[in-house]
């Protein structure tokens, strides 16, 4: 979507006024502009601290010779350039459609026609690059485009000669992990036959709606694309023996991508309306006119002459209102296809309420009703609490609308979720989603709009192969807690310890886990880690072999009810020593089934007691509004939802979603649990973690844990 243009913005570039920005980067920033032809077009501009570089410059000729070698309708058109600009830039044609990634994540999966077609597309994309001596290097969802007509293949950004290598570092990975090529996950160079292997990860997406090699943190998808083999379980019949060929570990054993378009078989459709489903269609008729409600801008004489409304042809009414799926296509991006459309733009415009009375709408995205529902309602409720404190004031600068929306803890529904709350025009910002999978699923529907989206829970090191711009872990990450966990088996005398992980855990066991292993390092703690599979049986076997090492410490990383079976055969062997128990496997669960052999145990936490004294005053509140004691995480999200409305009522108007980030991100504000400020990876800085230890069958409170 668009974001309106900055006043340092410039108006006009190479013949291109200048409407809206479409996006930025660290390198330059991407304008929806209106060529002389009164045709719409993508205008990248590099920032002037890169323009001065002569080997900026160089690679910048380089994507411009690269992407005008390029001919194919499936692959996006240069329609201008000047790389020896004093602001260089370069111009293609203007797609106003979603991105397969935001498709899929939105509506689901292709039918498998679909998924034929788009490949058939794809592969004769892929094929006139390589044609043309080049290797795109970067195929993933992400950079197709799906217009009214068929896909795009874009941004050949980091496209390269097939024997062109000396640019780039030897150690560098090129391309995006989950669907990258073997080779180039270990930073080998790209060739055509690693393009197909993306294509076949690309094709799998979407057909079943995940990458083949998952999702997680980059070095284990990295690990798991050269190493493992691919989940192709859910693919259509007669899709799963092509991709497994386009996914062969070895680049020898791929097809080319004319060989793709030929094995897929499916003739390309002239109408696309024949093979997206509906609510695809109705995803690209809504994102076409939601291009043409542009910023204000002043009326220019191109504008004027697009006012003129062409006159309607005989019968042209009837074939509108005789096909639904052709009615979704005319609904907004055929109005596009003129190159005009001033008028409906007008017209949308003027039904747009005027600024004063928009709403100012705060969201929230969490697990209400699955498996995190404990912590998800407790987050609800401390989000809402401080809207109603806020909207109580009598100097408030507005009213503010909180808007809730359940995922139920499943990825699928979380993308879903995030498409419904990202599309309200009014949203300002989303706090969410209350688990790590969740709020991986949303990151991109919530970036493509540009929405600030803040966790107040989600504490993953990496989400998958997505680098949000608009999103803040406002929680420490995974990688905190290991060193307070290390530094207390230091400080216990420990000489040396025992690190279980269970993969039962997921994405947290494994980086507590790991983590902790490396932190004992650093401390100088010999120690002795075990890693069990999801599916192993009894871990008292397990437990009694890293016994027999006699270490005098013990951490364990995984799920309550395991971790429940791991404290009862530690009772059971007479283990004395420091336990610690990673805190995601830290709830009721573990201490009801473990009964008195939880006794001990200790827990390095990122949430509060709500019974601390620096939280009080809120406790009270939530006492006062809810009629009970707050559970734990509420004040987290009452504390990062405090910091979204100071924010906001200190902009001094309405602020855009890109302003509002920014405040967010280059701020500091002290909430009641922490002080909130964040580095240049958007992570949250400080140590803010507290310690507990299981005391007459509860976890009673140690105070905050400090390095």
């Amino acid at each position: 979507m668009t974001e309106q243009l900055a006043p340092s913005d410039p108006a006009r570039i190479g013949g291109h006024r200048l409407l809206a920005r479409l996006g930025a980067g660290g390198m330059g920033v991407v304008y929806l502009g209106r060529a002389e032809s009164g045709e719409l077009a993508a205008v990248k501009v590099i920032l002037p601290e890169y323009a001065d570089q002569p080997e900026f410059r160089a690679r910048f000729r380089r994507e411009v010779a690269a992407a005008r070698r390029v001919d194919s309708p499936w692959a996006v058109p240069v329609t201008g350039a000047d790389p020896d600009a004093p602001a260089p830039w370069l111009a293609t044609a203007f797609v106003p459609g979603p991105s397969l990634a935001e498709a899929v994540a939105a509506c689901g999966p292709l039918p498998p026609r679909g998924v034929r077609v788009l490949g058939r597309m794809l592969a004769r994309a892929l094929t006139a690059v390589h044609d043309a001596g080049l290797v795109h290097r970067d195929v993933k969802p992400g950079n197709v485009l799906l217009a009214v007509d068929g896909p795009r293949l874009i941004d050949f950004g980091i496209a390269r000669a097939a024997e062109e290598t000396a640019l780039t570092s030897a150690d560098m990975v090129v391309g995006t992990p989950g669907f990258l090529a073997p080779e180039q996950a270990r930073a080998h160079p790209a060739t055509p036959a690693s393009d197909v292997f993306s294509l076949g990860c690309l094709l799998s997406y979407a057909a079943t709606g995940r990458p083949p090699f998952g999702t997680g943190a980059v070095d284990a998808l990295l690990y798991r694309t050269v190493h493992d083999e691919p989940d192709l379980d859910r693919l259509p019949d007669g899709l799963r023996e092509l991709l497994e060929r386009c996914l062969a570990k070895d680049p020898a054993n791929r097809p080319t991508a004319r060989e793709v378009d030929e094995a897929l078989g499916e003739d390309t459709p002239a109408d696309t309306s024949d093979w997206l489903p509906d609510d695809v269609l109705r995803l690209i008729a809504d994102r076409s006119a939601a291009m043409l409600a542009l910023p204000d801008i002043e009326a220019t004489a191109l504008d004027a002459r697009a006012d003129e409304r062409p006159t309607e042809a005989p019968g042209e009414a009837s074939q509108r209102t005789g096909s639904r799926r052709r009615f979704l296509l005319l609904g907004g991006a055929a109005l596009l296809a003129a190159g005009g459309g001033a008028a409906f733009w007008a017209s949308r415009r003027n039904e747009d309420p005027a600024p004063a009375a928009r709403r100012w709408v705060l969201g929230v995205q969490a697990d209400l009703t699955g498996p995190q529902r404990a912590v998800g309602q407790a987050q609800e409720r401390g989000v809402r609490l401080a809207v109603e404190q806020f909207n109580a004031r009598d100097d408030k600068p507005f009213t503010l609308t909180l808007k809730v929306a359940d995922d139920g803890g499943d990825e699928t529904r979380a993308a879903r979720t995030a498409q419904v709350l990202a599309a309200d025009r009014d949203l300002l910002a989303v706090i969410g989603s209350t688990g790590d999978r969740t709020t991986g699923a949303s990151l991109d529907t919530y970036d493509a709009e540009l929405v600030p989206q803040l966790t107040a829970s989600s504490a993953q090191e990496a989400y998958g192969t997505s680098q949000p711009r608009h999103f803040l872990q406002a929680v420490p990450g995974y990688g905190v807690s290991p060193a307070l966990i290390a530094l207390q088996l230091g400080k216990a005398g420990a000489k040396r310890a025992g690190v279980l992980i269970d993969r039962d855990g997921g994405i947290a066991a494994w980086q507590l886990g790991h983590t902790t292993f490396q932190s004992l390092g650093v401390m100088e703690i010999p120690a002795e880690p075990r890693v069990v599979p999801r599916l192993a049986g009894h871990l008292a076997p397990v437990v009694a072999q890293m016994l027999a090492r006699e270490p005098d410490g013990f951490v364990y990383t995984g799920t309550p009810a395991r971790a429940a079976a791991v404290a009862r055969a530690l009772a059971e062997q007479r283990f004395t020593g420091v336990r610690i128990l990673g805190y995601p496997a830290a709830d009721q669960e573990f201490l009801t089934a473990a009964g008195p052999a939880a006794e001990g145990w200790q827990i390095f936490a990122p949430y509060i007691d709500p019974a601390a004294a620096r939280v009080r005053s809120f406790a009270t509140a939530y006492r006062r509004r809810y009629g009970s004691a707050p559970p734990y995480w509420a004040a987290e999200a009452y504390d990062v939802a405090r910091m979204v409305i100071t924010r906001v009522a200190q902009a001094g108007g309405r602020p855009s979603r890109t302003r509002l980030y920014g405040l967010l991100a280059k701020g500091t504000y002290k909430g009641l649990v922490r002080t909130y400020a964040f580095d240049k990876n958007r992570i949250l800085k400080g140590y803010d973690v507290f310690r507990y230890e299981v005391k007459g069958g509860r976890y009673a409170y140690a105070g905050e844990a400090a390095l």
